[in-house]
């Protein structure tokens, strides 16, 4: 069984003076990560790796969540900063096989597209949602559209 949590970066500036790229997290989006993190931690669910768009933003929300759950840092996927569903999907048939369980910190729309797709659930994903997806299959290349159940859904606005 493969396990994978999609999670929007939590809630970033949209103050000018930064790029696209270099958004920083505001405090309530720092909280709010740190908030998700722990819910986490308490349910027991614990990825073995997170990889990450190499924006501020995700990043910054990766290291949150890796300082919380006592994890390796996250790996840096470049390609996950501006991907579109197809890139996403691409980039989870292609992660390490050795890894059941692998926690993906990207940026909308593609988290809630590939939400959708892996799962059928139609949800919010404001800033800092975690979304766990369980596939029944033994490898991430089988991965493909409906191919897994939304088990675990969380943000910090609920």
């Amino acid at each position: 069984m493969k396990k994978l949590l999609l999670i929007r970066h939590a809630k970033a500036t949209h103050e000018s003076g930064y790029t696209d790229f270099e958004r920083p997290l505001t405090e309530k989006g720092i909280t709010g990560a740190e908030a998700m993190a722990a819910h986490l931690l308490e349910k027991g669910i614990i990825p073995q790796l997170f990889v990450t768009s190499p924006a501020l933003r995700t990043h910054t929300t990766a290291n949150i969540f890796t300082d919380t759950l006592k994890l390796n840092p996250s790996t840096i996927i470049k390609a996950i900063y501006d991907a579109g569903e197809p890139t996403l999907m691409r980039i989870i048939n292609e992660l390490p096989a050795e890894q059941d369980f692998v926690a993906l910190v990207g940026h909308n729309p593609a988290v809630a597209q590939i939400l959708y797709s892996l799962s059928g659930a139609i949800k919010e994903v404001p800033p800092g949602t975690v979304a766990l997806i369980e596939f029944d299959l033994d490898s991430w290349e089988e991965i493909y559209e409906d191919s897994g159940k939304l088990t675990y859904y969380d943000n910090p606005k609920i």
